[in-house]
């Protein structure tokens, strides 16, 4: 029997033990979603298609991480943006970021409902007369 894993993507639940928070997991895969759809042999791809197609779990992908000198590269100029931020600036990211978990926690709850509803079978009505 074949598997096909190639196009199957792990949902939400993959990342909850790093995040600890539905919300927080969801921006996670998204981030990875994204990340997966870079460039070949980029070893920051790499990984993310790993953990995106379920061969690895995130705790092990970043366990595993090669220590690559573009990623050391990219981790030092996010530092330098950050720091080189004034503090109202920062302020200004995390509560765009604030603002974004609530979007997905919203996201989240409607999503919830939504299957709820869907599953949710009409009353049957009788014919009396």
């Amino acid at each position: 029997m074949q598997h096909r894993n190639e196009h199957r993507e792990v949902g939400d639940e993959e990342f909850m033990s790093l995040a600890r928070d539905e919300a927080k997991a969801r921006m996670l895969r998204k981030i990875m979603q994204n990340l997966s759809r870079g460039n070949e042999g980029d070893p920051l791809t790499e990984m993310a298609r790993d953990v995106m197609s379920g061969r690895k779990g995130i705790r092990e992908a970043i366990r595993e991480a090669p220590q690559d000198e573009s990623l050391l590269v990219r981790f030092e100029t996010f530092q330098q943006r950050w720091d080189s931020l004034s503090e109202s600036d920062r302020l200004a990211a995390e509560r765009e970021a604030r603002s974004y978990l609530e979007e997905q926690r919203q996201e989240i709850v409607t999503e919830r409902e939504a299957s709820q509803r869907a599953s949710s079978t009409p009353p049957r009505h009788s014919a009396r007369r």
